[in-house]
C-alpha cells in the first residue's frame, strides 16, 4: 500500500496537491487527525480493501489534535506501507499575499503576542521544521503556477496514471436538448439518415447493418479523421492545464443511428491511443 503524507505551510498549495493526487486515483483524506491516521492505514491493509493508495493531508487545523507528527509518520512508516512525506513551503512574502487575497487569517496568528499574519506563519515554520528535515520531498511553490505545481506532484506521485485523460462518449438526439456536462459537441446530422430506410428504421447504430450503413457514406470516414487529429490537439492542451476528464457529445436527430454509429467508431479510434481511457455512453438510445 502507498501512503503520501501531506503537510506544510498554509498556504502553500496543499489544497491543490490533495486535488491532483485525488485525480491521479489516490484517496484522500483531508484533515484527519493524526491520532486516526495509523488507524485509517489500517484500514487500507485490510484484506479485499479498495484502498491501494492513500494521500492524507495534515494542516494546522489537524494538527491541534498532537504537537508530535513526526512519531505519527514513523508509525505508519513501520507498516507494510511504501509512505513518502510531501511538505509544501513559500516565501513569507508570498505567503503574506496569499492569505490577503483570500482575506483569511492565519490559523496560528491569534496565538501570537501581537496576533500578526506574520507571528502565525512564524509559529507554524518552528512547529513543522522537524517534519520539513524529514520530508522525501520538498517543494517551494512561491514561483510556482497551479499548473507547474500540478506537474511536479504528477511527476512524483503519478506512476503509469500521469497525463492520462478519462474521455467519455456520449451520443444523444438535439431533439431531446444537448447534454449538459459536454465539453465538446458533434453533429453529424450531416450523414443521410437510417431512419427512412425501412429495413433499417428498427436497428440502431450498434448494429452491423446501420454502422456499416452509416460509415460507408461520403464524408464519414473524413469526418472521424479530422476529428481525431483536433482530438489530439485538444487533450494534449487538456494535459498541460492539468484537466484529466473529457466529455464529447455526438448528435444527431434522435440519438439512436447516426449518432450512436459515429460514437461507436470515434470511441473504438481514442481506445487505440495510449494515455487514453474511454467510456461510451448511448444517452437517448430506446428513448423514441
Amino acid at each position: 500500500m502507498e501512503v503520501a503524507l501531506v503537510t506544510g505551510l498554509s498556504g502553500a498549495g496543499m489544497s491543490t496537491a490533495a486535488n491532483v493526487l485525488e485525480d491521479l486515483g489516490w484517496y484522500v483524506a483531508d484533515n484527519l487527525p493524526p491520532e486516526l491516521i495509523s488507524r485509517m492505514v489500517d484500514l487500507g491493509l485490510e484484506p479485499g480493501s479498495r484502498i491501494p493508495k492513500l494521500a492524507v493531508v495534515i494542516d494546522v487545523r489537524s494538527r491541534r489534535f498532537t504537537g508530535d507528527l513526526v512519531s505519527v509518520i514513523k508509525e505508519v512508516e513501520s507498516k507494510a506501507t511504501r509512505t513518502r512525506v510531501l511538505f509544501l513551503e513559500a516565501t513569507d512574502q508570498v505567503l503574506v499575499r496569499r492569505f490577503e487575497q483570500v482575506r483569511r487569517s492565519h490559523p496560528l496568528q491569534q496565538d501570537g503576542v501581537d496576533g500578526t499574519l506574520i507571528e502565525g506563519i512564524e509559529a507554524e515554520r518552528v512547529q513543522l521544521a522537524p517534519v520539513k528535515a524529514d520530508a522525501d520531498l520538498v517543494i517551494d511553490t512561491s514561483s510556482l503556477s497551479v499548473h507547474e505545481l500540478r506537474q511536479k506532484i504528477e511527476s512524483a506521485f503519478g506512476g503509469e496514471t500521469t497525463g492520462a485523460i478519462a474521455i467519455t462518449v456520449q451520443s444523444f438526439g438535439f431533439k431531446y436538448g444537448l447534454p449538459m456536462d459536454a465539453d465538446l459537441v458533434c453533429d453529424v446530422r450531416f450523414l443521410p439518415n437510417p431512419h427512412w430506410i425501412p429495413e433499417l428504421r428498427e436497428h440502431t447504430g450498434r448494429e452491423a447493418a446501420v454502422s456499416d450503413y452509416v460509415l460507408a457514406q461520403d464524408g464519414a470516414r473524413d469526418y472521424l479523421d479530422t476529428y481525431r487529429h483536433l482530438l489530439e490537439l485538444t487533450t494534449n492542451g487538456y494535459r498541460r492545464e492539468g484537466k484529466r476528464y473529457m466529455t464529447i457529445a455526438v448528435g444527431c436527430t434522435g440519438g439512436k443511428h447516426r449518432s450512436v454509429a459515429m460514437t461507436e467508431a470515434l470511441a473504438g479510434m481514442l481506445e487505440r491511443e495510449q494515455g487514453v481511457t474511454v467510456k461510451v455512453v448511448h444517452r437517448d438510445l430506446g428513448r423514441e
